[in-house]
């Protein structure tokens, strides 16, 4: 019997993503959707501007859309709830969400550096779950909040995993070349984006730069010790639809070759036996001098692999390389869903 799941933020870019990834999943069965009071009483197809790739999927599209409350009817029998809310929202609801017994997977920043709440990539750093049973206790709720990184965040820290646990990190610098997605549909003016760059994204530096050490930390004594390296971070928005590429420069602490860096990346796939749905191959090294490209790559894995290329020495770093990852699927929803795909194979 699936498990049935709601999505909070339904009709926004990212709740849309959720709508394609839930709509014939094989553990969760899609049975609320939750959006502003505007949107609320409205059939799905009516509530929302779609702009995805692919029509509504038949079976959601004349859902009705109702208000984003725990207590409401709709949401009796939901067990876990994607949150696509923005943060100022999801500050809001995701703890009624969570008192109300719902186990909250959320793609918005708000509780992610909280001390007690798990911010997770399942091949990363799947341990960190075990925050769940502290956060219960210390806040004196049912359910919980379990939260996923930023979507540049998450493309560079699967890519640096492998290579810290072989090599150990010394210093990491990051540019990024970000997708216009990532702000949403009505983030970037087309005027602002068109033949040009923007070489700015609101605390998404910061973002990078804290949630990356949380996330390759040690959980200990019911703590996360952040992992003990520099890394920086410059954020540009692109005119790219989807995908975000980054620039990645690594000095490791025992020196690394190009080759072994590669290996170990390649090598690189930890959940490889729990037959998750919505898992793929985390990391696909590309041998083609151009690339990943966003418009030919980000659609590798279904969405959900970080293709690398362009693995060399470098004369600072020891090595440099290119990512990329589809924003909206493997840097937001698909992480959501993949979260909770883990959590229902490990603890339910």
């Amino acid at each position: 019997m699936k498990i049935k799941v709601g999505v909070l933020g339904a009709t926004g870019s990212v709740g849309q993503r959720f709508v394609q990834l839930l709509a014939d999943h094989p553990m969760f069965e899609l049975t609320a959707l939750a959006a502003s009071e505007r949107s609320a009483g409205k059939k799905y197809k009516d509530a929302c501007y779609w702009f995805q790739d692919r029509d509504i999927p038949e079976n959601i599209k004349d859902m009705v859309v109702i208000p984003t409350d725990p207590k409401h009817e709709a949401f009796e029998d939901v067990d876990i709830v994607f949150s696509a809310l923005p943060s100022d929202l999801a500050k809001k609801f995701e703890p009624e969400f969570a008192k109300e017994g719902k186990l909250v997977f959320s793609n918005a920043s708000a509780y992610r550096m909280e001390e007690d709440v798990p911010l997770v990539i399942p091949e990363v750093n799947a341990d960190h779950l075990e925050l769940i049973e502290i956060q219960r206790e210390k806040r004196g709720w049912d359910g919980a909040i379990i939260t996923n990184p930023n979507c540049s965040t998450i493309c560079a820290v699967i890519t640096l995993k492998p290579i810290m646990d072989k090599f150990g990190l010394d210093s990491v610098i990051i540019t990024t070349l970000q997708a216009v997605s990532g702000a949403g549909y009505n983030g970037v003016p087309s005027m602002a984006i068109l033949d040009n760059l923007i070489p700015y994204i609101k605390n998404e530096e910061e973002k990078m730069q804290t949630e990356s050490l949380k996330l390759l930390g040690t959980l200990k004594d019911g703590k996360v010790e952040f992992a003990n390296f520099k890394l920086s971070a410059s954020c540009n928005r692109v005119a790219v639809i989807d995908g975000h590429t980054e620039s990645i420069f690594v000095k490791t602490k025992e020196g690394a070759e190009p080759e072994e860096i590669k290996e170990v990346m390649d090598k690189f796939d930890p959940l490889k036996d729990l037959n998750l749905p919505t898992y793929a191959k985390p990391i696909v090294i590309r041998e083609e001098i151009d690339r990943p490209q966003p418009r030919l790559d980000r659609n590798e894995g279904n969405g959900m692999s970080i293709v690398v290329g362009r693995i060399r020495k470098d004369p600072i770093f020891d090595v440099k390389y290119t990512a990329l990852e589809h924003n909206t699927i493997r840097g937001a929803a698909g992480a959501s869903i993949l979260n909770a795909e883990y959590f229902v194979k490990k603890y339910l």
